[in-house]
């Protein structure tokens, strides 16, 4: 046996690393020297008010929002447009009625529709998706036209999708949002079981804690171009609030569901960044959703 100096495991390599980033809109501050990394498995919250930057953080890792300052890697590595490594789950937006693209065939998107030009089916495409339908709990209604599906079974299909490449990094763009508590609970727990059984890491954007608060590892708050990062007990505190916000807000729980009070209104301005414009509150205020 060696008497040599014995080597320690490596730590292991963050899916995401997020060193030092700034972003700059219009002229003011979204936010600045973020520092955050995610690992393999791990579940983390976005919350905030509207235009806190959010969406613009997501686009940003997406590699479709340059930032004014810093870095961002994915497995060690620059982020870079169109990342088979990352998969994206929009909010919840219903499909014109007419739409006859089938489901199975808006899952095969994120199969075969990375390719250049049209896609052609490769062998073992079909079984792929098949089995994305059965991982979302689809297959009862494959091949029927999306256009007639319910908005909670629209989404599970966007998840699928999301999960196709088997991303390392799962960004969630609010993607409970417009559902009821069944398939809130639905989409959540499909989220949950492939990053505990494939280690994907999970950045989830959020209004409302509450359907994901038993799942999440960290939160990451962000408001008035500050930002607190830590777990739920340390994040979602009255006094840690309303540091954050320079102004009294108070944490509740209510029947088993946290309620923040008196949190500022939003600014005038909400996040718009291309095809997800978000318009929210922070978890559950008293008195609007």
């Amino acid at each position: 046996m060696s008497g040599g100096p014995q080597l320690k495991d490596a730590a292991p390599q963050p899916v995401l690393a997020i060193e030092g980033a700034a972003l700059h809109r219009d002229g003011s501050e979204l936010w600045s020297r973020l520092d955050l990394e995610l690992q393999p498995g791990e579940f983390v919250a976005v919350l905030g008010p509207s235009g806190s930057g959010k969406t613009t953080l997501l686009r940003s890792i997406l590699g479709l929002q340059p930032l004014s300052a810093g870095s961002i890697r994915v497995a060690g590595t620059p982020v870079q447009r169109g990342d088979a490594r990352i998969g994206y789950i929009p909010q919840q937006r219903p499909l014109p009625p007419e739409t006859s693209l089938r489901a199975r065939d808006l899952v095969a998107l994120g199969v075969n529709g990375t390719r250049f030009g049209l896609p052609i089916p490769r062998r073992g495409d079909r079984a792929r998706v098949d089995a994305l339908l059965e991982g979302v709990g689809a297959s009862h209604y494959g091949d029927r036209p999306v256009g007639l599906l319910s908005g909670g079974e629209q989404q599970r299909l966007r998840v699928g999708q999301a999960l196709a490449d088997r991303p390392a990094l799962l960004l969630c763009d609010e993607p409970l949002s417009n559902l009821d508590l069944a398939n809130q609970r639905g989409v959540t727990d499909i989220i949950d079981r492939e990053r505990r059984e494939n280690g994907t890491a999970v950045l989830f954007v959020t209004h409302d804690i509450n359907p994901i608060l038993d799942r999440v590892d960290r939160i990451l708050y962000i408001a008035g171009g500050r930002f607190l990062l830590g777990t739920p007990e340390e994040v979602l505190q009255t006094h840690v609030l309303s540091r954050l916000y320079g102004t009294p807000v108070f944490v509740f729980r209510a029947g088993g569901r946290l309620v923040v009070v008196g949190v500022p209104d939003a600014e005038t301005h909400h996040e718009h960044d291309g095809e997800e414009p978000i318009t929210t509150s922070t978890i559950t205020p008293g008195g609007h959703a």
